[in-house]
């Protein structure tokens, strides 16, 4: 026999093994894994087609050496996979919740990005024709932003008074923008005040309203801010007596988001409804759990 065809012959021998080895493995494991009940009828069927072929003999083998290593070693195997399988899944979550953490935090980066350079833009408008009033808008600029920071390093999303009073400072900067052509009021518990509540919504529901419901009203309107819990839920409402809202228009980018963030964030418990009340304008309501910060716990 020549070298090359004694290689050659090395060579399948080698690949003869080692699928040999894998589909060993994968017999071992599966006998692992497979319940007694099963086996024993597997084992049954094939004794009984070994006995109808005229082969018994391998059949006999087959039963006994599979009832054989399942007692041997199969409790050890089967523990073996179940912890690997363990690991694999919390891998799989680890990487579920990263990946939810990232399209969190892109969707709220979405957020309205003209305001700012807007409110800069009046203040430098009225520094030259109503200085009290730039330097009123300067001071709810400064609050605005005081309460905006620490939320986005909050661990637990903020709360629902960071959250108002962030939404008083806008609301107030947009009322120098508008003048009389806004009102607005807020009605929040103080009991709700440390309950956890995502950062940006309230805001992008109430930018929403002024947006779409009042700046196209010629005389302006008024937003109510009001939150209550009922049944372990609490209600945030963004209510306002403008234009209201176009059901068939379907939603911007602000609605879609929040929608999303509390899919994200809550599942099936979280939700976010549009209404449009019988007296004109629109509602606005997100609806989350009832979950108060460890610090106010």
């Amino acid at each position: 026999m020549r070298a090359s065809d004694l290689n050659r012959f090395v060579d399948l021998l080698r690949e003869i093994v080692a699928e040999a080895a894998v589909l060993w493995w994968r017999f071992f494991d599966w006998l692992a894994m497979v319940e007694w009940r099963q086996l024993g009828i597997i084992a049954f069927l094939v004794f009984a087609f070994g006995v109808m072929l005229g082969y018994p003999e391998p059949a006999i083998w087959f039963v006994f050496v599979s009832f054989g290593v399942k007692v041997l070693a199969g409790g050890k195997r089967r523990a073996e996979l179940q912890a690997k399988e363990a690991t694999r899944q919390a891998d799989v979550a680890e990487l579920e919740r990263r990946l939810m953490e990232a399209q969190m935090a892109a969707l709220q980066a979405q957020v309205e990005p003209h305001f700012l350079f807007n409110t800069l833009a009046l203040i430098g408008q009225l520094i030259e024709t109503d200085p009290p009033q730039a330097a009123r808008i300067h001071a709810n600029l400064i609050e605005y932003l005081r309460s905006t920071l620490p939320q986005m390093r909050a661990p637990n999303g903020g709360t629902l008074k960071h959250q108002v009073e962030l939404a008083r400072a806008y609301l107030a900067i947009m009322q120098a923008r508008m003048k009389e052509r806004l009102q607005f009021s807020f009605d929040v518990p103080d009991y709700l005040e440390n309950a956890v509540f995502p950062p940006t919504m309230l805001q992008i529901l109430i930018e929403n309203s002024i947006k779409h419901g009042l700046e196209p009203k010629i005389e302006g309107g008024r937003i109510d801010v009001r939150a209550c819990l009922i049944d372990g839920t609490m209600h945030v409402d963004v209510q306002d007596n403008g234009i209201g809202f176009n059901m068939h228009a379907g939603e911007g980018v602000g609605l879609a988001n929040i929608r999303e963030r509390l899919r994200l964030l809550y599942g099936s418990r979280a939700e976010l409804v549009i209404e449009m009340p019988l007296e004109g304008g629109a509602l606005a309501s997100i609806r989350v759990p009832y979950i108060v910060t460890e610090k106010a716990a």
